[in-house]
């Protein structure tokens, strides 16, 4: 099973979700289990074998997403390593978040 890393700017995404989340209901635990979910979708990924996910040429040649409820998975698989580059709202821009410079 690879094992799942959240790149920085995928940890921003889910502390953005939970405030969004939260103050959209009203309750930190609603914004947690949203988060918890998403988190949990992303072992998933991790644990299936093989190459799961929609290619995102468009975005990067390495890139995949997977959608959950309203939000979209951005990763890319790395030998044992499932890396989390961004989690983002299905509604969002993409043009602006896949812009910049990735990560290392």
């Amino acid at each position: 099973m690879r094992r799942v890393v959240f790149l920085a700017a995928a940890q921003a995404d889910l502390v953005d979700i939970l405030v969004r989340v939260t103050e959209a209901s009203g309750s930190r635990a609603t914004g947690r289990r949203v988060v918890a979910s998403l988190r949990a979708q992303c072992q998933k990924l991790a644990a299936l074998p093989g190459t799961l996910g929609r290619p995102r040429p468009d975005l990067r040649p390495d890139i995949r997403s997977f959608p959950h409820r309203n939000y979209v998975i951005y990763f890319r698989a790395r030998d044992d390593v499932l890396e989390v580059i961004n989690v983002l709202h299905s509604r969002r821009d993409l043009a602006d978040r896949f812009a910049a410079p990735e990560e290392p």
